[in-house]
């Protein structure tokens, strides 16, 4: 198997690193930064979204598998005191995956230039200057136009983060969807937004376009994007998926537990 890390460079992911890479050359796994079959994210949530969106032109070559080194995650599945049993899994059993949806999105700009990018976590959109209005239309058919301070737009797995926030619902990631969320929405005698959460199949979409064609504040899991004259932006649940290594079980509402409510008795 060949693999490549890459670490939150803080200074016990540094030492985890140092103590994998010792494990893995004595049982002769090969180190490979060009073509890996595993990228193994040092760090946390935000270490493995790096490694994401560096990867995206071989997600169906590549899986991902996640060591902690900070707070709790949801992308990572094991402890740096566990390194050991890891090397030893990596060494002796076939590479076992499992699939997340992602996110596509589609951005049109008023000159007809077209980008497309993808989301692990979440799209969010939010005008700079002032309320954002956007017309909204669900598989191409005419829904609302919603004024306030933006949208998220977020997949099963990103639906614990911003979404969560948002009064969002947690969904589970084996399903293909994303969930659409407003951002402190306008809603009164002349004004009214649908108020909640949307959650779209796959094949469904959601096209945003904004009324006004200045600089609109966009992110895209934890990168920023700034940009103007837009016109059109699509959202749908992408072909593409991500595959995470999976060498044992951890439920996905096991982790949901551990982050939210952690333990206490049910007496």
């Amino acid at each position: 198997m060949k693999y490549t890390i890459v670490s939150r460079g803080d200074k016990q992911s540094i030492e985890t690193r140092k103590k994998f890479t010792e494990l893995a050359t004595r049982h002769q796994l090969i180190e490979d930064h060009i073509s890996p079959d595993l990228i193994i994210s040092i760090g946390g949530d935000g270490t493995l979204l790096e490694a994401f969106h560096s990867n995206t032109h071989r997600l169906k070559e590549v899986a991902f598998l996640g060591i902690h080194t900070g707070h709790l995650g949801f992308y990572a599945d094991w402890q740096p005191d566990e390194i050991e049993k890891l090397v030893n899994l990596l060494v002796t059993q076939p590479l076992k995956t499992i699939e997340y949806p992602l996110l596509k999105l589609k951005i049109t700009t008023t000159d007809q230039e077209t980008k497309e990018y993808l989301a692990l976590n979440e799209f969010t959109v939010k005008n700079i200057e002032k309320t954002l209005v956007m017309k909204i239309k669900l598989n191409h058919e005419d829904f609302e136009m919603f004024r306030g301070d933006g949208l998220c737009i977020s997949t099963p797995s990103g639906s614990t983060g911003y979404n969560k926030s948002l009064g969002g619902a947690l969904l589970h990631p084996t399903l293909d969807s994303i969930q659409i969320s407003e951002m402190a929405s306008i809603n009164n005698r002349v004004y009214r937004t649908i108020g909640s959460p949307l959650v779209l199949p796959k094949h469904h979409y959601i096209d945003l376009y904004p009324q006004h064609h200045g600089e609109i504040r966009l992110t895209l899991d934890h990168l920023l994007l700034k940009m103007k004259h837009i016109e059109k932006i699509q959202g749908y649940v992408a072909d593409e998926k991500i595959r995470f290594a999976r060498y044992r079980p951890f439920p996905f509402w096991n982790r949901v537990r551990e982050a939210f409510i952690g333990s206490q008795h049910m007496d």
